[in-house]
């Protein structure tokens, strides 16, 4: 291992992060029942523009006013290619109360794009008195993004996670699919007739994870489109999830539990974690490095992977 230990991300629950409009403030009180862990409160793609101004002020007034519980509250403001991100975060910042967890920064293109936000929040910070520190999440959805995703990760300790968002990626990318996450029926390899579909995120998803990882970001996938495709949906979480993804976007309700399903360690899981411990403690015992646990090497590497799912369910359900 290299002498620099990767930094270790931020312990919350991160399994679902729940998505509603700033404009309708009817979901307000939903979001906050739900099982989601993470609410975004949207002020960009899902907020027409003659609506922002209207759709700031509701967010803002129901950061204070809505019991959100133990959730991490978010809003996603708007990019920075626009007329409008300044006056999110400085509304944001000065007359939302002291419940805004977090901002999430879409299209992030660069580090300098992130050290500009840090810049007017740090400052807002200091004039108002605020007393607690807002997190930033940032979305990778352009060509820029993902060639500059470890510097983007490195840019700012405000930093907690990152997310990829398909769509707009796609169509950086200029990739022939008007689908938002999941397979894609062209991206396919054939052998004897037979025709197989491979995952075309799937890159783009390692080199966040690997870039998080790194800097002791969380990495989250982003949204799957088709709402009415349980099965699909759990496919692209399980990928997700076995690439190193802690969780992963709801843009309709019904998606949350699935997420929680996926990202949540079974109790099989965490038995199974628990006895590979155990068994390492033993032959640690017996001054051995490795060990067999039911007909398959374990040893120090075990160990860690262990831990990641037993770290993970306890800090599940202590939230």
């Amino acid at each position: 291992m290299s002498f620099r230990l990767q930094p270790t991300p931020v312990a919350r629950p991160n399994r679902c992060q729940l998505f509603g409009p700033g404009s309708n403030v009817k979901l307000f009180e939903k979001m906050a029942a739900s099982a989601a862990d993470v609410v975004n409160l949207d002020l960009e793609d899902s907020v027409a523009p003659t609506d922002k101004d209207a759709a700031r002020a509701n967010v803002i007034k129901a950061i204070s006013d809505v019991d959100w519980g133990t959730k991490t509250v978010s809003v996603r403001i708007n990019g920075l290619d626009t007329p409008y991100w300044y006056r999110d975060v400085v509304d944001l910042m000065e007359h939302a109360g002291e419940r805004l967890d977090q901002i999430m920064i879409p299209k992030v293109g660069c580090a300098a794009d992130i050290y500009a936000v840090d810049a007017l929040v740090s400052a807002i910070e200091a004039a108002k008195g605020r007393s607690k520190r807002v997190s930033f999440e940032v979305i990778i959805e352009s060509a820029a993004g993902i060639a500059h995703v470890e510097e983007i990760a490195a840019s700012s300790d405000r930093l907690q996670a990152m997310s990829l968002g398909a769509a707009d990626f796609a169509a950086s990318m200029g990739m022939q699919t008007t689908g938002i996450g999941g397979t894609q029926e062209n991206y396919y390899m054939e052998r004897n007739g037979v025709q197989h579909w491979s995952d075309p995120w799937h890159w783009a998803q390692a080199a966040i994870v690997a870039a998080c990882r790194t800097h002791g970001v969380l990495p989250v996938d982003g949204p799957f489109g088709d709402f009415s495709d349980d099965e699909g949906f759990r496919a692209q979480a399980r990928r997700s999830a076995t690439l190193g993804m802690v969780g992963k976007w709801a843009i309709h309700p019904k998606q949350i539990a699935l997420a929680n399903e996926v990202f949540t360690p079974s109790d099989e899981q965490v038995a199974e974690a628990r006895e590979i411990l155990a068994a390492m403690e033993t032959a640690k015992a017996n001054s051995e490095g490795a060990t067999v646990y039911k007909g398959r090497l374990v040893d120090i590497a075990s160990i860690k992977q262990a831990e990641v799912i037993v770290r993970q369910s306890e800090m599940i359900a202590g939230g």
